[in-house]
């Protein structure tokens, strides 16, 4: 027999396997890679677990649809030639009959580098097998802010560049190549090899296409946090929430039908003035509140009943949040939400002692300052008292600096990538509340420029949608639904149209989502790919997605506050 009928042959016979059969200890050692197969790593045989899991049941997921799935759960740890380190990885295996020649990376939030549990099984309902690490940090439960300070003053950075992008690289070699020997897949057919992750999670997506381009072929990638209020007037937050409706109920028609959605911001820009909302009442009964600051964390609150009509100052400080962050010489260092989101990263906190509204300084904001910037073993600032905007301008510059070669992802050249037939689908909720929106479509645009340089605006944009596409998901909030304009889509199944664009070319002109709550929950939309963006005509009754000048170039900004260009 030759050596294709004995692969072929081999290949059947771990197919025909079945989960319990395959889900041991003694099978995951032997299908560990050699020794040395990244240069300098070392696996620890003794550190392997594999546990079959049936009849594992999902829900109310917003990133995959319900599912049941049967997969080993599967754990072990490497080390670095001359380190004493040890980094955990974990992978989801399909059962054998159900996989599909796929491997899954997921990434994690915040400072945590996974949320395997949360991610991995949306990859074994498609046949992939799933993988996520610890990053070195010591458990699954160590996030990257526990250990980035050695002392005060010293910074980890071993621990930095594996946060950066290498552990989720590494994680996505080893468990290309541990699913091949796990499946008996033979080297020469092809696993292919996807990326899911939202939020810092989209973070190490891009980090992946900009420095490991070779060795992924579809990447899912959500509101990306690719870069890591006025103190004189604090409005108290139910004013600022009633300035949110009333822009969400007078923007809502702008895209031609009226469905509690802003679909479109950018004619909400165009078309709305935030100063008629002056002096219209408002009323929120007292309540514990919990928030998102800034995509990395939540803050709790107890809040008294609050009532009282919009004034001139608060639609002042909403319009200034909306406007973007400037210098004091009036240049552009950074942009801000869309018009409809909320204004949770401004909210104000209620000082029951005094009986007043005081500053409410948001988690991960005020830690990213005090310890990845000022180098202090805390977790917020205490204050912003001498703080001004050419202060936050200040930071920002050295945030990029320090970490443009870790953390860092706005490389715009992804040639690596492109070249291995890479595909990439980027999504972002219109109305998200912690990374702006534009952030993504400038970093688009970022790429479209650097790839094709000598091309026309329409010319590059015809040739970067044939590879990488940009969607704009209608009033949703990041990475996540929005429960203030609930009958907005969301993508829920972007890995099935991935998977058919990379292994099948079948080309996503929109891209599928569903209602997941609301009056209208369940049914399906589709996104317009950027930059033309959703209209409906004759009432609301036919879609379609337009080319609009105007519009598009509310999403433009020059970041003159920089010398260096910000991509």
């Amino acid at each position: 027999m030759n050596r294709a009928l004995i692969l072929l042959a081999s290949a059947s016979a771990a197919y025909a396997t079945s989960l319990s059969s395959a889900c041991t200890a003694a099978r995951v050692r032997d299908s560990l890679p050699e020794d040395g197969y990244i240069l300098g790593v070392t696996f620890d045989h003794d550190s392997v677990t594999a546990n079959a899991v049936y009849n594992s049941s999902h829900s109310d997921e917003v990133f995959f649809p319900d599912a049941t799935i049967n997969y080993c759960n599967v754990t072990f740890s490497y080390t670095h030639e001359g380190s004493d380190d040890s980094v955990i990885v974990g992978y989801y295996m399909p059962a054998p009959s159900n996989f599909k020649n796929r491997f899954l990376a997921t990434g994690g939030g915040a400072y945590a580098i996974q949320s395997g549990s949360m991610s991995a099984p949306g990859g074994v309902m498609y046949g992939a097998a799933s993988g996520f690490t610890d990053g070195g940090f010591g458990s699954m439960d160590t996030d990257f802010d526990d250990i980035f300070l050695l002392h005060n003053g010293t910074i980890n950075w071993p621990s930095v560049y594996m946060f950066g992008y290498q552990a989720i690289r590494e994680m996505t070699i080893i468990g290309k190549q541990f699913t091949k020997n796990f499946y008996d897949v033979s080297n020469n057919t092809k696993v292919y090899s996807y990326y899911q992750g939202c939020s810092e999670g989209g973070r190490e997506g891009f980090s992946q296409a900009q420095r490991a381009g070779e060795e992924y072929d579809g990447l899912m990638i959500g509101a990306p946090a690719i870069r890591y209020e006025d103190p004189g007037l604090l409005p108290p937050p139910c004013e600022l929430e009633k300035i949110v409706n009333e822009t969400i109920a007078a923007c809502d028609p702008l895209d031609g039908r009226k469905d509690g959605v802003v679909s479109r911001s950018d004619l909400c820009q165009l078309q709305f003035n935030m100063t008629s909302i002056i002096g219209k009442s408002y009323y929120c009964a007292s309540s514990s509140s919990s928030s998102l600051g800034l995509g990395f964390g939540k803050r709790d609150s107890t809040e008294p009943a609050q009532n009282g009509t919009v004034s001139a100052e608060g639609v002042a400080v909403a319009q200034k949040i909306v406007d973007g962050l400037h210098d004091s010489k009036g240049r552009r260092a950074y942009i801000s939400y869309q018009m409809g989101a909320s204004f949770d990263d401004a909210a104000t906190s209620y000082d029951s002692t005094t009986g007043e509204w005081g500053l409410d300084i948001a988690g991960a904001g005020g830690e990213w300052i005090a310890r990845f910037l000022e180098l202090h073993d805390e977790d917020n600032l205490s204050s912003l008292e001498g703080y001004t905007y050419d202060t936050l301008v200040g930071y920002m510059k050295q945030g990029m600096t320090r970490y443009m070669d870790s953390l860092q992802t706005t490389i715009p050249d992804l040639t690596e990538f492109y070249e291995n037939g890479g595909k990439i689908i980027h999504f972002h909720g219109e109305q998200d509340e912690s990374i702006p929106t534009g952030s993504s479509i400038h970093y688009y645009n970022s790429v479209r420029q650097t790839m094709y340089p000598g091309k026309s605006y329409n010319a590059s944009t015809a040739a970067l949608k044939e590879w990488y596409k940009l969607f704009l998901v209608p009033g949703a909030a990041h990475c996540d639904t929005n429960t203030a304009q609930p009958n907005g889509p969301f993508p829920q199944t972007n890995f099935e149209v991935i998977s058919r664009w990379v292994e099948k070319g079948i080309e996503p002109v929109t891209l599928n989502a569903t209602i997941l709550q609301g009056e209208y929950e369940g049914n399906n939309e589709q996104l317009c790919a950027w930059p033309l963006r959703p209209y409906w005509k004759n009432g609301g009754k036919n879609f379609t997605c337009e080319y609009d000048q105007a519009s598009i170039d509310t999403f433009n900004y020059n970041f003159d506050a920089y010398k260096l260009p910000l991509y």
